[in-house]
């Protein structure tokens, strides 16, 4: 196995699926793929684990697999939330600097996200993340890069995302009993917007729609910066449910009619096609009319794409989104949606697939957009990784600056140290070699007047 220390892993718990990816980026900066794992996520309901111990198996089956498939072990790991518990709102934070000739540093910056990151929220709930948007420099509005700027005052609008308690820990939880370490927990639009838009549709405008197997995510970026964002608690799953119902099959059967034949547009399908479907224990196959089967799909898709239109009208910036709506996620695969969502909101549609940042690999399958988070997380645990290393860096070179201008001063401390015991040394030396003197002559003394006292009694 190869140590994880240059690769990235993603993890995205998801309704439908547990996907784990591991990657890292090469030296063209694209993100190079070297291992998949994915499984059934049978623990999960709406985003929110609902049963740890099947959440944690699913887990376990995937890492394997990815470990399998890349040879590299696998133990920190970059996850994504979601869920319809998730909440945005906007706030304003100022700083009152005190001096206007000094420049603005990134610290600063970090000092009024942390002071965010301290916002009342309702009770059960908890700040995942928080966004600056926008910068007023001592009543200058409209700016987004304020570091090296002078300013008394500082203010500007947050991004602020929360998440309930429970639904935060559970995941935690999951991945840690699966023998993991959370690095970061990133939000699943954030997080998939890094891997299938553009600047320029971050610039002039443009809805990401995530859906996925139980939820619908939504992230509006404006002028390059992510202004509103929500979650849907409605996804692929709830239409095999209708199919399920309204035609009277299995639910396995359900989902495999909706991914092969089905259709967002009813009119876009055969009026005489039909497909059969396996009766249960020798009973007789069951005829389906692919029209009727499209009539049910169109009918539960225009309700969700109307509630994500109403989510876009309200965040106020639907006439500004030049670059139109982008969806991405297993469910936008369905055949005519975007032709489907371009009719129902009136903007331009198109599918996102997250290949924009990968180098060329030989996972085809990975050229779906139903992976789109999952590269994402590869790509924000890549930008976190190396913001935290470059932090680390900063710290070094802080230190030792510290060491340089420490040093003359010890320096000198310790050439005063040596002129002190230099000077010390002659006294201490004389009054050795005085005693050592002595004592030779004492013994010289006692010597003679012995040989002088032997002489004098031998005469006599």
């Amino acid at each position: 196995m190869i140590s994880t220390q240059d690769f990235i892993v993603g993890l995205d718990i998801g309704t439908t699926k547990i996907c784990v990816l591991v990657g890292r980026k090469n030296e063209h900066g694209k993100i190079e793929i070297v291992g998949e794992g994915k499984a059934d996520s049978l623990g999960v309901m709406r985003g929110v684990v609902a049963n740890i111990d099947k959440t944690v198996d699913a887990i376990k089956k995937a890492v394997k697999e990815a470990e399998d498939s890349s040879g590299v072990e696998i133990k920190y790991v970059y996850v994504g939330i979601a869920g319809q518990h998730i909440r945005s709102m906007q706030h304003r934070g100022q700083m009152m600097r005190g001096y206007s000739e000094t420049e603005i540093t990134e610290a600063d910056v970090k000092q009024m996200i942390v002071d965010m990151r301290r916002l009342a929220v309702p009770a059960g709930d908890r700040i995942i993340d928080v966004l600056p948007q926008e910068f007023i420099v001592d009543n200058e509005t409209g700016i987004t890069e304020p570091i090296g700027m002078c300013g008394a005052k500082l203010e500007a609008d947050f991004h602020i995302i929360t998440g309930q308690v429970s639904a935060i820990q559970n995941i935690r939880k999951c991945v840690e009993k699966a023998g993991l370490e959370l690095v970061e927990m990133f939000l699943e639009p954030h997080a998939s917007s890094a891997a299938v838009l553009s600047d320029e549709e971050k610039e002039a405008g443009v809805a990401l729609i995530d859906i996925g197997g139980g939820t619908s995510d939504i992230a509006i970026f404006h002028n390059e910066i992510i202004r509103h964002t929500a979650v849907v608690p409605f996804g692929g799953n709830i239409i095999t449910e209708d199919i399920k119902e309204g035609c009277q099959v299995m639910r396995a059967h359900a989902e495999l009619l909706k991914v092969r034949f089905g259709s967002a547009l009813e009119q876009e399908t055969q009026e005489n096609q039909v497909v059969s479907i396996p009766g249960l224990r020798g009973r007789e196959p069951r005829e389906i009319s692919v029209r009727n089967l499209s009539r049910i799909i169109q009918a539960r898709m225009e309700e969700v794409i109307e509630m994500l239109d109403a989510e876009i009208l309200s965040s106020t910036f639907k006439h500004k989104l030049i670059g139109g709506v982008v969806l991405t996620g297993g469910g936008s695969y369905l055949k005519h949606l975007v032709q489907l969502v371009q009719f129902k909101t009136g903007m331009d549609a198109r599918i996102g697939l997250p290949t924009e940042h990968l180098a060329p690999v030989k996972i085809d399958k990975l050229k779906h957009p139903m992976y789109s988070t999952c590269v994402g997380l590869i790509l924000k645990g890549i930008e976190d990784f190396e913001m935290k290393e470059k932090e680390q860096m900063a710290d070094l070179a802080k230190r030792k600056a510290a060491l340089l201008t420490q040093q003359p001063q010890v320096k000198e401390e310790v050439e005063v140290a040596k002129e002190e015991e230099n000077e010390e040394q002659p006294v201490e030396n004389k009054k050795e070699r005085k005693s050592i003197f002595n004592g030779i002559w004492k013994g010289i003394k006692d010597t003679f007047a012995d040989d002088i006292d032997e002489e004098f009694t031998t005469k006599n």
